[in-house]
């Protein structure tokens, strides 16, 4: 019995302890700093490895070699389980940290795991994990039949099933075996410690007897193992179903290679539970791709047969789901065991039944209620499973000790004897059972059973595999024998083929129901087999009528009564000769309810004589039925008989309508009567027999009510029964809630302390938009005016009584008109908008409309802030205007400034020259305006002042166009401590001056030479 299914699902105990009580730790009993959080049930999946460390004695050593080697940032969470005095206090943190930079800690109640820690189990005390935190209960078994690491173990396998890493180290007895297995079925990583390594090695010893592990190590090779498995494992699950379905074809030649190793179609598995086990194994193998992995498979068929034997599912125990099996013992005491006569054999058969315990189990039930009864029956269980080695455990009946959680101690003494660390099932019991290598979809069913148990099994297949399985169990039940399937099972659309005996524990019962509505079982095992003989030759045989068969069909067309056939539920299934007298379809949707589809004066009669029938199961016959057809009224002979033969038909009527004969008149004299007279008394006397038939028929069905009234009544005392339980439970309740309500007290407190505190914010919150001048109004969705600072009052004209009134109905000191329409635009679109606004006091303002959002990001209302920008504003137009007058100086003395990065190219420009036929020169060099010669020319200068980081000024001349021009160029470098970053040019035209100058020297020149000729 999976134990993890108690502690969540079914112990209600535990699971109240678990989610209700939430006990405080006590901080005189553990004064270890233990992370201590609140629950984060609703907290996302945590994407990390738990591993779960469990030891007995030698444990210590192993620990802290252990921990010696593993990393302390490897990303995986360490509970460590271990068996402790619970007298004393437990030095394991103190022993370990010595070993360890990890934080680690006793662990107190309801504590969050995290990453890169140790958790220790406290002393005297169970653990276990739920939503990734951990739980601390008191034992509930005496001391020394305590298993603290199984109970550990399988929570942590339900709880993180593939996350969840188990490690069984040094220890006597067989305790972590059990649990460990549970770890390794749900998809995580199970190692046990080298046995030779350990100081003591029985638990080892144990779980490598049960197959329960991946990977036998020393001690010291473990942590390498635990990185190279976290390394390559993912947990991105949509990420990696969708890598898998892309490589359909990839995954496809896994189940090739499968099924020619071991014969097995793993194509009829659901997807999602291949993945995960395929996932599995390629982390253990360090292979990261599919592809990859297949040729792995090519290569190692050592692998192929892991993987198969990852791929086999068995999760089992004894008496797993204990309500589930008392449900299922009521089942057989009234559905198997009050019908079976003395000497019988009873016949079960148990598919997937993995290592036993679930076939033993029933083998137990079975033997402890035929003990209890008189009759001296045989019981034969045939006990199948697709994995051998599981089988060949199960046949030995061997099981570790750890079973006495699961097992009474009435039932150990009696069915199993006790051998040191294990137990053995009797003869008694092993001889009732039949072990069998057996492929549930492929082989061919045991048949005549009375009970199947197929529990948790048909959940990994996909729909297809599903439906043939409830097919081939429908074929192997005997009519009435039983189906017990496990909690997350249903029929589907083969409900029909059972009826419900308990819905909640999933026991149903076999329906025997036509052929034709049960799938052919044949076909499911066998291909189409093909006769022949020797010269066949297909010959299509036209059929041949002798003169009986004709005579015979002339007489039952003239003679032969109308007649159909009904089920049990008063539909019409056969029709034959002319029932179109009494029957005819009523109006509306297509029903073939034999009572509407009953003619006038014929359906009281006809519904009354079918509940008689069901109840007799013999024939009744009712004269003298008046029916209505073609406007006036027949009288039959209404006559309804149930058929006995075949079986299939059983619960199927035939009903008659024949006519009865005129009656002939007599030649006796009677006494004139009128024949209104006769047609009146005849009238009623009919009424009267009708109305004294449907009469006797409802006292029938009164009585029938009566008899369900008085099982409805014992039903509603069961449930009175039941609601007193609850009404204690109730009691149980209250003092819980008690409990609870100390923490409520606790949790007022608090929150008053937090009222006390947003009393606190909002006073600051008052005293900051205060003091930053910045005026603010909060408008809700309707415009209207929820609050404001008061540096609006002289914006808006505002006063404390606006409040809640349209920001329309103000007037306002600004000048600008679009205020409203800005706000509603910013409601409909979302969208911030910012300008700036002018008062009528000559202030500028910056207007910034935001949408207002709640917590829950709810749009409810804008949120308008105006920022004085006067001062700021006057500056724009001082810059805006010394810009203009720069320009301007810059455009008379035709002068350009520009600076150039590190490439010589243009990063900004200051005016540009109607020399110059550009308009665009950011992002681009010399070479894009100038010749080739000029560009060498500027270019050569411009890279000596980014080598010597010093200014230069020349003369040059440029040829812009077809005309030539002299420049004055100055070029400075541009540092930035110390590192020049680009270059800074002043380019002056100075064309016309020379020309003046060179005019002006000629001048000179010739007034000289005007001089020396005079003279």
């Amino acid at each position: 019995m999976c134990f993890c299914l108690y502690l969540i699902s079914i112990n209600k105990g535990i699971v109240t302890e678990i989610m209700v009580k939430k006990k405080a730790p006590n901080t005189k009993d553990n004064k270890t700093n233990a992370p201590l959080k609140k629950s984060t049930n609703e907290d996302s999946e945590n994407n990390f490895l738990i591993v779960g460390m469990g030891a007995s004695a030698g444990g210590l050593e192993s620990f802290n070699d252990f921990f010696e080697i593993m990393p302390e940032n490897s990303g995986m969470a360490f509970v460590l389980v271990q068996h402790l005095d619970p007298t004393h206090k437990s030095l394991m943190v103190d022993l370990i940290k010595k070993h360890t930079q990890m934080i680690i800690s006793e662990v107190v109640d309801h504590t969050e795991v995290q990453p890169n820690h140790i958790y220790v189990i406290p002393p005297n005390k169970d653990m276990a994990i739920f939503n990734g935190v951990l739980h601390l209960m008191d034992p509930t078994q005496a001391r020394g039949f305590r298993k603290p690491i199984d109970y550990f173990f399988r929570s942590l396998a339900e709880d993180q099933m593939e996350k969840a890493i188990g490690i069984v180290l040094s220890g006597t007895g067989t305790e972590g075996t059990l649990g460990l297995k549970n770890i390794k079925n749900q998809g995580g990583l199970a190692i046990v410690q080298e046995p030779t390594t350990a100081k003591y090695d029985g638990m080892p010893r144990s779980v490598i007897a049960a197959n329960a592990h991946d990977f036998i190590l020393p001690i010291k090779e473990i942590p390498k193992k635990l990185q190279q498995y976290a390394k390559n494992r993912k947990f991105d699950t949509d990420k990696k179903i969708s890598n898998f379905d892309s490589a359909k074809e990839l995954l496809e030649k896994v189940f090739i290679l499968l099924r020619n190793e071991t014969g097995c179609n793993f194509g009829d598995y659901k997807s999602s539970t291949v993945i995960r086990r395929i996932n599995k194994r390629m982390a253990l193998n360090q292979i990261d791709k599919l592809e990859n992995y297949v040729k792995y498979l090519q290569k190692e068929r050592s692998e192929v047969r892991k993987l198969f034997n990852e791929l086999l599912i068995g999760v089992t125990g004894f008496f797993r789901d204990p309500e589930a099996f008392e449900a299922l013992r009521k089942a057989i005491v009234s559905e198997i065991l009050n019908i079976k006569q003395d000497g019988e054999t009873i016949r079960i058969w148990v598919a997937g039944c993995s290592t036993g315990e679930e076939a033993y189990s029933l083998a137990i039930l079975l033997d402890e209620e035929i003990r209890k009864g008189t009759k001296k029956l045989k019981v034969q269980i045939f006990a199948s499973d697709l994995d051998a080695n599981a089988i060949s455990m199960a046949r030995q009946g061997i099981y570790p000790e750890t079973i006495a959680i699961d097992v009474s101690e009435e039932r150990l003494s009696r069915y199993f004897q006790g051998d040191k660390s294990t137990y053995r099932i009797k003869k008694e019991i092993r001889d009732q059972i039949i072990f069998a290598e057996h492929n549930l979809i492929k082989d061919p069913p045991f048949s005549k059973q009375d009970l199947i148990s197929c529990r948790n099994l048909l959940i990994y297949l996909n729909l297809e595999t599903q439906k043939r399985v409830y097919t081939i169990f429908h074929y192997a039940l005997n009519t009435g024998g039983l189906l017990f399937l496990g909690s997350s099972e249903s029929l589907g659309e083969f409900a029909n083929l059972y009826s419900v005996n308990d819905r909640k524990h999933k026991i149903f019962k076999h329906k025997d129901v036509l052929i034709k509505k049960t799938p052919d079982i044949a076909q499911l095992f066998h291909e189409p087999i093909h006769i022949s003989t020797e010269n066949s030759i297909p010959i299509k045989l036209q059929p041949r009528e002798n003169l009986a068969g004709i005579t015979e069909r002339l007489l039952l067309a003239a003679y032969a009564p109308a007649c159909s056939i009904i089920n049990n539920e008063g539909d019409a299934v056969y029709f034959s000769g002319n029932t179109g007298k009494y029957l005819q379809p009523s109006p509306g949707e297509a029903k073939l309810n034999i009572v509407d589809m009953a003619r006038e004066g014929l359906k009281t009669d006809l519904r009354a004589l079918i509940v008689k029938v069901r109840k007799s199961e013999k024939t009744e016959i009712r004269k003298g039925v008046n029916v209505k057809t073609n406007g006036k009224f027949e009288t039959i002979t209404l006559k309804i008989k149930p058929l006995e033969s075949p079986k299939n038909y059983e619960g199927y009527y035939m009903i008659t309508f024949e006519e009865m004969a005129q009656v002939e008149s007599t030649s006796i004299e009677l006494k004139p009567i009128q024949t209104h007279e006769v047609s009146e008394m005849f009238a009623l006397e009919q009424e009267l027999t009708a109305t004294k038939e449907y009469l006797r028929s409802t006292i029938e069905e009164l009585e029938v009510s009566n008899e369900e009234l008085k099982s409805s009544n014992e039903e509603l005392q069961s449930s009175n029964e039941e609601l007193q339980s609850t009404n204690e439970e109730l009691e149980t309740s209250k003092e819980e809630l008690q409990s609870v309500n100390e923490e409520i007290v606790t949790m007022n407190t608090e929150l008053s302390s937090k009222i006390d505190e947003l009393a606190q914010a909002y006073d600051d919150m008052n005293n900051l938009l205060a003091s930053t001048e910045i005026g603010t109004i909060f408008l809700d969705s309707e415009l209207k005016i929820k609050r404001f600072t008061p540096p609006m009052i002289k914006i808006i004209n505002l006063i404390q009584t606006d409040i809640g009134r349209p920001i329309s109905h103000l007037s306002s000191n600004l000048i600008y008109d679009g205020l409203e329409n800005d706000v509603q635009k910013v409601l409909n679109k979302l969208i911030p908008i910012t300008t700036s606004v002018q008062s009528s006091d000559g202030i500028w303002y910056k207007m910034q409309i935001l949408p207002y959002r709640t917590s829950e990001n709810m749009i409810e209302g804008v949120v308008i802030t105006f920022v004085d920008i006067t001062h700021e504003k006057q500056l724009t137009d001082e810059l805006k205007t010394a810009k203009e007058n720069y320009e301007h100086l810059l455009e008379m003395s035709r002068t350009i400034v520009y600076t150039q990065d590190k490439n010589l190219i243009y990063t900004t420009i200051g005016s540009i020259q109607p020399n110059f036929q550009f308009v665009k020169m950011i992002g681009k060099k010399d070479i894009d305006f100038y010749s080739k010669e000029d560009t060498v020319k500027l270019e050569k200068l411009k890279l000596k002042v980014l080598k010597s980081k010093e200014a230069i000024r020349e003369n040059v001349h440029l040829n812009i166009g077809n005309t030539s021009y002299l420049y004055d160029i100055m070029i400075r470098p541009i540092l930035k401590n110390d590192v020049i970053e680009g270059i800074a040019c002043t380019l002056i035209d100075i064309t016309e001056l020379n020309e003046a100058e060179k005019n002006l020297a000629k001048l000179k020149n010739n007034t000289n030479d005007d001089q020396k000729s005079s003279k």
